[in-house]
């Protein structure tokens, strides 16, 4: 297993699935959002949890879902963390925590220092912080846009929580993001796709070779 933690994001097939697990990505995550290209059924991920429990932790990833949602996500899928990347408030987080029993990790739009003051706060209630690239204007879809920012932003941040670094990451340049921010811990999702929301093994396995090189 890397140092730096891996987490391999929208995976919607058991081959690709089964791609993440063999490579050694220490997190897989389930997307339950209609307007992704990457949504999965509640069945549909049913089988894919079954596949990653015991090898990788289990993130089920929504957007501004209702508490009615989440529990039956936990109730048939049992994630391991729920990752919240939509516009849900501190109190909402600490409130799903509650109620459903898993760890939380919010997601945080950056393109520029002042967003970073917005994590503080969910630093408090969240176990762990992503921190993604704010969408392109007029994208549909809060995360999964394929770009990027400044990723010296994160150099020497103190969340006292972990925080995860997401955003336009591929095989080609992880390494240098890693070196740049200082994270220990790495999300990709169209840096290893084919085409949008089809993810390919090989890119899959040279973004975890790069990582584990970095």
């Amino acid at each position: 297993m890397s140092e730096i933690q891996v987490k391999i994001c929208g995976l919607s097939t058991e081959d690709t699935m089964e791609a993440a697990l063999d490579a050694g990505a220490d997190m897989v995550g389930l997307m339950f959002f209609p307007k992704s290209p990457r949504h999965v059924s509640l069945s549909q991920a049913c089988k894919l949890a079954d596949m990653a429990r015991g090898k990788a932790e289990i993130v089920a990833v929504t957007v501004n879902m209702d508490l009615d949602g989440l529990s039956r996500i936990k109730e048939l899928v049992n994630p391991d963390t729920f990752q919240f990347h939509g516009d849900e408030t501190p109190e909402a987080c600490a409130a799903a925590k509650v109620m459903q029993g898993t760890r939380v990790m919010k997601a945080v739009s950056v393109s520029e220092k002042a967003d970073l003051e917005k994590a503080i706060y969910y630093s408090i209630v969240a176990d762990s912080i992503l921190f993604d690239a704010k969408p392109p204007a007029g994208s549909d879809l809060p995360g999964g846009n394929g770009v990027s920012y400044d990723w010296e932003l994160l150099k020497d941040l103190d969340l006292k929580k972990p925080f995860m670094l997401s955003g336009g990451l591929d095989p080609s340049n992880v390494a240098e993001a890693i070196r740049l921010s200082g994270t220990k811990a790495v999300d990709v999702s169209s840096g290893v796709e084919r085409d949008k929301g089809v993810k390919d093994n090989e890119l899959i396995r040279a973004f975890m070779a790069a990582v584990k090189s970095a």
